[in-house]
């Protein structure tokens, strides 16, 4: 049985909500967003669009002083949401307690993009470890697998429903990081392989630039792109061994570039917070997540791999 949670603490809140209809979902999030204006709080609701909607208008007036954000949008990508969205919202107010309301998993997430929001839900917990902040994450019971749901009993330590808020007792992120750190799946498309060392690193640009354009991206993507995979490359040749093996394919919904190395991410935090605008370093994989679609990573002292997915315009 879970322990009751006590006074909330100064730091912070990583807080489970499930809900099962929109009266529900409004019973959690209402009441916490206006909990946390009346307390002078900067508020954020980051959920999908019709979710959003549903908060939105039951506020009413009260809303216009809340940030707004559709998840699908911002949080297509599950690797960007703790720089692009949370951080960046918590480092807007460094002085003052926010409240934040993030829907990172609905119904109709691929199995490929639980696997991140899995890794990205565990990576909260670390990554806002002593701020004052407060994330509710809600989760819809009646569409959602129920391994999903129990998933989210090891990543949040804190649940919220009609009886208060109460610590969970299965609350275990680590475990969550390393079942999801699996070897990545082996494609059935035809894969185009390039090998690159320093000398070959400018290779890199003309191979994404072709499989970019015969896969239908938009100029702009295939550029974005380019700068991601050389991101990674780059790092390969001076941190990694010296060299890599980028490789490509197409999917139905997807170009999908994939570089390989002897490199090691040993920090379940890599990628996932910007820097200090004075720090070294440390923004490559930040970028890789801003600019894609969809990241996912397998690292172990062997290697690692990651495999970024652009999304086609196809007809």
């Amino acid at each position: 049985m879970s322990a009751p949670a006590g006074p909330a603490p100064a730091g912070f809140r990583h807080e489970l909500a499930f809900y099962t209809d929109a009266a529900s979902l409004l019973a959690v999030t209402v009441p916490f967003v206006q909990e946390g204006l009346a307390a002078g709080d900067p508020v954020l609701v980051a959920t999908p669009g019709p979710q959003l909607a549903l908060i939105r208008a039951a506020l009413g007036a009260t809303g216009d002083a809340v940030g707004w954000a559709d998840m699908t949008e911002a949080g297509r990508n599950p690797g960007r949401i703790i720089p692009c969205v949370l951080q960046a919202f918590v480092d807007r107010h460094p002085e003052r307690r926010v409240r934040i309301i993030g829907e990172p998993v609905w119904a109709g997430r691929t199995a490929e993009e639980y696997r991140a929001c899995a890794q990205h839900e565990a990576a909260i917990n670390w990554a806002f470890a002593g701020r004052a902040a407060s994330i509710l994450c809600p989760y819809d019971t009646g569409r959602l697998d129920p391994g999903v749901l129990a998933e989210a009993r090891c990543t949040h330590p804190l649940l919220v429903d009609g009886g208060g808020c109460r610590r969970i007792a299965g609350y275990a992120p680590t475990a969550v990081t390393e079942r999801h750190n699996k070897p990545l799946p082996t494609p059935a498309e035809k894969v185009a392989v390039l090998r690159y060392d320093l000398a070959t690193l400018p290779q890199v640009r003309r191979f994404v630039a072709e499989h970019g354009l015969t896969a239908g991206l938009a100029a702009d993507r295939v550029a974005d792109l380019q700068i991601a995979v050389t991101e990674l490359a780059t790092n390969s040749v001076a941190h990694a061994g010296g060299a890599g093996t980028l490789q490509a394919w197409r999917t139905d919904r997807h170009l999908v570039c994939e570089i390989h190395d002897d490199g090691w991410l040993a920090d379940p935090l890599a990628g996932r917070l910007t820097p200090a605008h004075d720090g070294i370093g440390g923004r490559g994989l930040v970028i890789v997540h801003a600019l894609c679609d969809l990241v996912l990573l397998h690292t172990t002292a062997a290697g690692t791999t990651v495999r970024l997915h652009m999304l086609r315009e196809v007809p």
